[in-house]
């Protein structure tokens, strides 16, 4: 196996970071000192933190380049909005509006109920609201959506005319109730109905009043919406619970989040000294690595502040996912400290400072520098994703953990290099002076607690060494390699895969909105009860035909209509709205002639001045001609068909009509502006990863000296990947744009614990696999356990935070920390033994 070195790289890499360590440990102070200056001049970029602060959901959440947001710029370009002339079927987003659930476990279809109802109702409606802009109190009357110069009514109660002593006396019949009013659709107004054969309501537990909004004056807008969140913040009485939500709430409570996270920074900045610095602190006072623990948590922070900074600087968007970035960069600056630190303690001691920092890089420089590469190269690559929030991440993230890099080879080499010329004085870790190695006569016992140190091993003229150490090499190594261990880690290892392709065969797909908000949200309950109310009901979903269309044909009608029927036929589209079909019914009955253009296009004319709404669902050009319309398909989705079926359905039904027409036919809704994330978000995570894997490989291949160890890390980083993604889905994570973020820091942190094993496995000067396996885990095994530790202390603390990316980022993170160590402590190097001799 000799033949398969690939060190044409590695060599001259050690070479040159050997030369490095030569000139930093001669000249610390200006490796202190340099990196202190660049990363307050790079963290003046945070001056313009507000201004690049970014948290539209919209942007960030859904796929960039999504076909429903082309679709909307069609509709609204098409079919824009008419003033005085509102309605919410016709939207191309969802508009601005306040809404409520009233319900109980009973019936809300009563008197006493409703007469709560509408007192509810009358006390929203009639509410003052001061604007200081203006001076001037105002109510619902005026801000509210008009039709006629009348705000838009419930239909719930505009059929009781807000009387509710006619509940008794009405034959409300659902899902449409058709009175000498008018045809009212009651889906989206009562919700978990019981009816008589007749349609006939016998009993709803929820009723949902919404309240439109003009958008003409946005500070007056705002300013009501949250006298509305007030005002029911507490409603719920002994006969009802009142849910609420606006068109802004959940806008508003994601940006909050923000607030909730500075307490955890602290707190996990706080953990990570604490955790270093007991990890770093000797019995023996002058070996105490105190001060190099303290500077291993500040040159993370110096990476987080440098490369948000720059970021920032080039105005690049600060989205909130950005957040859990510092929490990672953490985790790897103090993996390498502890790598660093543990090569530092094999020099000697005796040695002059400089060298000790030159054997020092030159035995572990290229190990972080192979986990450094790759994590900002997947990050790097993490870039090419279709969502702003995943771009953003992986820039601020990628930038940060170069610059931890950076310091921790600069900076804290520097301090690494004072602490030794301290050590070499026998100096004391904490007062800087000269001590004894051994106790001096007449000093009592406990002087020599705090005041003996210096000592190291006489045989190999290195510190001595760390009892983890030497467990890994007299305990755990010998007993990993042992041929019955082996059987049981191969077994083990099938199991896990077992395991992690069931998972992966259940994944679920998409963000759930409500997932942005924090737990504690007064709008929880409200997506509850609309789940648990509304759901049976999905959306009216508009389907517009592009271009011109001969509607006066018969033969054009008929297709039209057949087209309309290929929909219904999809299961979940139970009924349609159309203005040819009211037109033609309306044509029948006045015995008109619609069978040529001429005749068509001017008896339509007289219709939409008869009935003004369709005129908003035609497009008639100058010449009179129609360019465009568009009919309304009902959709009864439940829990039989998801978001993504019910998308991917009706726009593969449109095409085949289309083609079917001679035309192009869209279909849209504003949710599908968030569901496209579902057509998109698997082929990008397996493209983004794929492509990640595979430069992790090119990486591996010039840094390690061996091509079937390169080989092996590479077949580590799809073993965790698999491993995450199969385990994220039974822990209920879905694969969305948040927990790809994750996914993408998986192949990092896989090749962390992999490469670190594999070098030192190659880098061994011992014969037998077996004792090369020992060799490099009681060289880095502890190590390794340290930086795993400190990256689970660095998110342990997410798991208190309130939100759903802190939380998702924290359980996927624990994910990939145990499943990594897993590959590196376990399953590498028992493969490495069994199915390879790799060795430099």
């Amino acid at each position: 196996m000799a033949k398969c070195r690939t060190n044409c790289i590695e060599k001259p890499v050690c070479i040159c970071f050997e030369i490095i360590g030569l000139f930093i440990g001669s000249h610390p102070w200006w490796f202190v000192m340099a990196p202190l200056i660049i990363s307050a001049a790079l963290g003046s970029g945070f001056y313009f933190l507000e201004d690049y602060k970014s948290s539209d959901i919209e942007d960030q959440f859904t796929p960039m380049d999504g076909l429903a947001k082309a679709e909307r710029r069609y509709v609204q370009e098409t079919f824009p909005k008419r003033e005085g002339m509102f309605s919410s079927l016709r939207l191309s987003t969802y508009g601005v509006y306040a809404v409520w659930i009233a319900s109980n476990h009973t019936n809300v279809w009563t008197e006493e109920t409703m007469r709560e109802v509408v007192d509810l109702d009358s006390r929203v409606r009639n509410m003052t609201v001061p604007s200081e802009e203006a001076g001037e109190h105002f109510q619902y009357l005026d801000v509210c959506a008009t039709v006629d110069g009348n705000c838009i009514s419930n239909a719930i109660l505009e059929i009781l005319s807000n009387n509710p002593s006619n509940v008794d006396q009405i034959n409300l019949t659902f899902p449409i109730f058709c009175s000498a009013a008018g045809e009212f659709n009651l889906r989206q107004s009562l919700g978990s109905v019981k009816r008589d054969n007749n349609s006939v309501v016998q009993s709803a537990k929820a009723i949902q009043l919404y309240y439109y909004l003009r958008e003409d004056n946005t500070t007056k807008i705002n300013l009501w919406l949250e006298k509305f969140i007030s005002l029911l913040s507490d409603e719920s009485t002994t006969s009802i619970q009142v849910s609420h939500s606006t068109s802004k709430s959940m806008q508003w409570e994601f940006d909050k989040t923000p607030n909730s996270i500075i307490k955890l920074f602290a707190i996990t900045y706080t953990i990570a000294i604490t955790y270093a610095i007991i990890s770093c602190v000797r019995l023996d006072q002058v070996r105490s690595k105190v001060w190099v623990a303290v500077a291993g948590v500040l040159s993370s922070g110096l990476g987080v502040l440098s490369g948000f900074g720059l970021m920032l600087l080039l105005g690049q968007p600060f989205v909130m996912t950005v957040a859990t970035a510092p929490f990672l960069v953490l985790g790897i600056g103090l993996d390498d400290m502890f790598i660093l630190l543990s090569a530092w303690q094999k020099t000697g001691v005796l040695t002059s400072v400089s060298e000790r920092l030159a054997d020092t890089y030159r035995e572990a420089a290229v190990s972080i520098t192979i986990t450094t590469v790759t994590d900002a190269l997947a990050l790097f690559l993490g870039y090419s994703s279709s969502f702003g929030s995943v771009q953003s991440f992986c820039l601020y993230a990628g930038f940060a953990i170069l610059f931890c890099f950076f310091y921790n080879v600069s900076f804290l080499g520097g301090v690494l290099a004072l602490n030794g010329r301290r050590e070499a004085g026998n100096r004391h870790w904490f007062t800087c002076a000269q001590i004894p190695e051994d106790l001096p006569p007449g000093k009592p016992i406990g002087y020599g607690v705090c005041c003996l140190g210096g000592a190291y091993d006489r045989d190999t003229g290195a510190e001595v060494g760390q009892p983890m150490d030497q467990f890994f090499r007299k305990f755990y190594g010998p007993f990993l390699t042992q041929g019955w261990v082996k059987v049981c880690v191969g077994v083990l290892y099938a199991g896990y895969l077992a395991t992690s392709v069931f998972g992966c065969y259940w994944m679920k797909e998409g963000i759930d909105l409500r997932h942005l908000a924090s737990y504690d949200s007064y709008i929880i309950p409200y997506y509850d009860d609309q789940k648990a109310h509304f759901s049976l009901y999905g959306p009216v979903v508009m389907a517009a035909v592009k271009g011109a269309y001969p509607y006066w044909s018969e033969d054009g009608r008929a297709n039209l209509s057949s087209c309309m029927e290929a929909f219904q036929g999809l299961g979940y589209v139970d009924g349609q709205m159309s203005w040819l079909q009211e037109f033609q019914a309306n044509a029948n009955a006045t015995g008109q002639d619609i069978s040529t253009e001429a005749a068509f296009l001017g008896n339509l004319s007289a219709f939409l001045q008869l009935k003004p709404a369709f005129s908003q669902d035609v497009n008639i050009t100058k010449d009179h001609r129609i360019n465009s319309s568009r009919f309304f398909l009902l959709t009864r989705q439940g829990d039989k068909v998801s978001d993504a079926e019910m998308l991917t359905g009706m726009r593969s039904t449109a095409k085949a009509c289309g083609e079917k027409l001679g035309v192009e036919l869209l279909v849209y809704h504003p949710s599908f502006i968030y569901h496209d994330q579902f057509t998109v978000i698997r082929y990008n995570t397996i493209q983004t990863l794929g492509v990640s894997t595979v430069a992790m490989l090119v990486v591996s291949l010039i840094l390690i000296p061996n091509l079937l160890c390169s080989l092996w890390v590479a077949f580590s980083i799809g073993s965790v990947i698999v491993g995450v993604a199969g385990f994220m889905s039974l822990w209920d994570v879905s694969l969305d744009s948040i927990s790809m973020i994750n996914l993408i820091i998986c192949i990092g942190f896989a090749v962390d614990f992999s490469a670190h094993v594999a070098y030192a496995f190659v880098s061994s000067s011992k014969n037998n696999p077996n004792e090369r396996a020992t060799d490099a885990l009681a060289n880095l095994g502890y190590p390794i356990m340290q930086g795993a530790l400190s990256t689970i202390l660095g998110v342990v603390v997410l798991s208190a935070s309130g939100s759903y990316i802190f939380w998702t980022f924290f359980r996927i993170m624990i994910l990939v920390i145990l499943l990594g160590l897993l590959h590196g402590l376990v399953f590498i190097p028992v493969f490495m033994t069994a199915f390879g001799t790799c060795r430099n």
